[in-house]
């Protein structure tokens, strides 16, 4: 299955790039354009593909877009001198526009929405198809475009909105309100409930479902703060029947675990040998595209970045007066002393380069254990085929926790914070505890936070809930400790794109940039 994907997405790299995004006022006589390719089921079927492979590509899920999520948050801290300029800067608060991953994700998110455009602006068109997967693959499509418009106003704010693809220079536009560009979002995620299947089979896992768009919808609700429509959402996922927690931690983010009852989406990865494009989008490229993750974030590689003290210390201890320690915590990170590869080998300080953290006041070194492929390898060097979870059942309950605590409705808010927590591996105790009050609807908001920070930790959520806590006023405190009003709210415009783009300017810049 997962080989079908990628070869697919090959084919069509070199037609929408050749034509339209390397050299827009060149057109290659020879070469296959939009007007001669799309005649059949098999050419829009790739030219979908196409859409999933950027995604799937170094600039953006394999390796840009979590250190960008990531490194925007409160749960990193730098793993030592060899944490990369750009990404330094994030990490602490000092970018720019001409920020290298800042001007990655901005890139890769935009060329996401060309190609979903053309195969939106083409399919009603392609002769020699079945209607019902016509419409499939328009819903594929309008998910990818949405889940890009979503990350782009989340991200940037006000941003250039397209609902065709550009074929010249003359065809960039200027920005338009963020409220819009979820707008644009939304309506695409409704389109894509109606279009696209609760699941697939084997050969075609990873491709949007129903779940994945009603789980989206209700993340573009809440960043609006529109509980009442966010719970609709995510009710549906949970009366669908389609989804359960499983019952092996280890399982939500391990090779063996792919496609479980738990997982919503998953962006799809293929062991090929360490085969890694480092080159930007895999474009015309026949390379297999693994992840980088493992060699950038676990204990024996590049250890760019660990895992912060803030979120070392959170978990429940029982030498902090908790009723007893959080197996998650165990589950997260690689410690010290831990077996790995199969049990084979020890990790030993001596092993692990960079910084040290401080947890129960002990310095030790602590690395990210999610993601990591040394559970069953030991290597200096280490890309992996393992999928990223973009979307899990957790982070539905968690999230509707939240729209019904919102909503006034706390006694549900807490069932649904503790059937997560119940989860046969973990098995913490139902919240309230001793230590984690839930009396009020501020200390189950609390909690709910907490719990998400626990439940969901280096999974690329909490940039996203920081940002919509801070913007409706749901923080105790702001968590980010470099944070300025009126500028960390937003990343910057890349440069790149005031200077080429001739309907912006300098003035359209975000606040304090």
């Amino acid at each position: 299955m997962k080989k079908f994907l990628i070869a697919f997405s090959i084919l069509f790299f070199g037609v929408i790039l050749s034509c339209n995004e390397e050299d827009l006022d060149k057109i290659n006589p020879n070469g296959v354009t939009f007007d001669t390719f799309f005649n059949n089921a098999d050419e829009l079927t790739s030219g979908v593909n196409s859409i999933y492979a950027l995604v799937q590509s170094n600039s953006l899920v394999s390796r840009e877009w979590f250190f960008t999520h990531d490194l925007r948050g409160d749960e990193m801290a730098s793993g030592g001198g060899q944490l990369e300029t750009p990404r330094n800067q994030l990490l602490i608060g000092v970018h720019d526009p001409g920020n290298s991953l800042v001007n990655s994700i901005w890139r890769g998110w935009y060329r996401t929405i060309h190609r979903a455009n053309v195969i939106i602006s083409k399919a009603p068109d392609v002769a020699n198809i079945n209607d019902d997967l016509r419409n499939r693959l328009l819903g594929e499509a309008r998910f990818l475009r949405a889940w890009a418009y979503y990350e782009i106003a989340t991200f940037f704010g006000d941003a250039p909105i397209y609902l065709d693809f550009v074929q010249t220079v003359e065809g960039s536009v200027n920005r338009s309100p963020q409220n819009e560009v979820y707008a644009i979002a939304i309506d695409d995620l409704k389109f894509a409930q109606g279009a696209l299947p609760a699941d697939y089979d084997n050969r075609n896992k990873g491709r949007a479902t129903r779940g994945a768009a009603q789980t989206l919808l209700a993340r573009v609700y809440l960043q609006l703060g529109d509980y009442n429509n966010a719970k609709i959402e995510l009710e549906k996922v949970v009366n669908s029947g389609n989804y359960s927690l499983i019952d092996n931690y280890l399982d939500l983010t391990n090779e063996e675990g792919e496609f479980n009852a738990e997982s919503i989406f998953e962006v799809v990865y293929a062991p090929s040998g360490g085969a890694y494009n480092w080159g930007g989008d895999s474009d015309g490229q026949a390379v297999q595209e693994e992840t980088v993750r493992t060699q950038e974030y676990s204990a024996i590689g590049w250890r760019n970045v660990i895992p912060s003290n803030k979120i070392l210390n959170i978990y429940e201890r029982v030498s902090k007066g908790d009723a007893k320690d959080d197996p998650r915590y165990d589950f997260t990170y690689w410690l010290e002393g831990d077996l790995f590869n199969n049990g084979n080998s020890v990790m030993t300080s001596d092993r692990i380069q960079g910084n040290t953290s401080i947890v129960d006041g002990v310095e030790q070194k602590v690395s990210w254990q999610k993601y990591s492929v040394l559970y069953k390898l030991d290597a200096g060097f280490a890309t992996s085929g393992i999928n990223q979870r973009i979307m899990r059942y957790a982070d539905v309950l968690l999230l509707l926790a939240e729209c019904e605590n919102e909503l006034g409705n706390s006694g549900r808010a807490i069932q649904l914070v503790n059937q997560v927590r119940a989860r046969p591996s973990v098995e913490m105790p139902p919240i309230p505890t001793a230590t984690i009050p839930a009396g009020t609807q501020a200390e189950i908001r609390k909690a709910i936070q907490r719990e998400r920070m626990v439940e969901l930790a280096g999974e690329q959520t909490r940039n996203f809930d920081i940002l919509r806590w801070r913007k409706h006023g749901k923080l105790d405190q702001e968590p980010i400790s470099y944070f300025i009003a009126n500028k960390h709210e937003l990343l910057p415009i890349p440069q790149s794109e005031i200077d080429n783009n001739p309907n912006l300017s300098q003035a359209d810049q975000n606040p304090g940039y």
